[in-house]
């Protein structure tokens, strides 16, 4: 059964950093593109980073551009995004997917695989 399983959130006040991990099991997710995305309180889910499957190839959000950094080690299975100059507005779940795709594809929806999510919270 395909898994993704999401870690390292918790509180950090603004100005701060976390990195995410979101590791894959169940099949090999190596011809999948990976992604980030993010719910806030009241809102809707929205795109944050994804991640060609080749590893050459990423996207951002206009919010995170700059400040987060998403990367996969296709050995350990395992997609991170390293988050920094973290602001209350990115307080939310954030939830990592996977997409079958082409080696250079960095899709912004249509996933075909979600994980549960991890919350993150920043303090003002």
């Amino acid at each position: 059964q395909e898994q993704l399983v999401e870690s390292g959130g918790g509180l950090v006040q603004a100005g701060g950093s976390l990195r995410l991990s979101c590791a894959a099991s169940g099949r090999a997710f190596s011809n999948y593109a990976m992604g980030w995305f993010r719910q806030a309180p009241g809102k809707e889910r929205e795109f944050v980073a994804v991640i060609s499957w080749s590893g050459g190839h990423t996207d951002y959000s206009d919010s995170v551009q700059g400040r987060f950094t998403i990367s996969r080690d296709k050995v350990k299975n395992t997609v991170y995004l390293q988050m920094n100059d973290l602001k209350p507005e990115d307080t939310a779940v954030y939830y990592c997917a996977a997409k079958y795709g082409t080696s250079w594809s960095t899709p912004r929806n249509g996933m075909d695989y979600w994980g549960k999510g991890t919350l993150v919270t920043v303090s003002s």
